[in-house]
């Protein structure tokens, strides 16, 4: 799962495929929609497309001589996961730091 993560992210790091990501997230679209919108080839948004299909975060279908694609539920909710346990985890170690300042200036301010 691990590895499945860090693809994923590996994958959102690139400035094109997170634009095609959340281009995506707005409905299914077929390369050369995608290309249309982005400044680069139709063989470069294809490349783009089968890193974020590897990394899990997209799935294809063919539609007559198209594929279309469109965003991967799983893949999505996987990221999700590991952003509220991150969150969750550093928020839990905030929490920590503060009450442990507040009980150091507590001590500090007994006589």
């Amino acid at each position: 799962m691990k590895a499945y993560r860090n693809a994923a992210l590996d994958a959102l790091g690139d400035p094109t495929r997170r634009a095609i990501f959340e281009r995506l997230g707005k409905g299914p679209c077929a390369v050369g929609e995608l290309a249309d919108a982005l400044p680069v080839s139709r063989p470069a948004v294809s490349q783009h497309l089968k890193v974020l299909k590897e990394a899990g975060l997209v799935v294809d279908q063919a539609m007559g001589t198209r594929r279309v694609y469109r965003l991967n539920p799983q893949g999505i909710d996987g990221l999700r996961v590991y952003f509220t346990q991150f969150w969750s985890t550093a928020m839990s170690a905030f929490q920590d730091e503060v009450n442990r300042q507040a009980a150091d200036a507590s001590r500090k301010d007994k006589p």
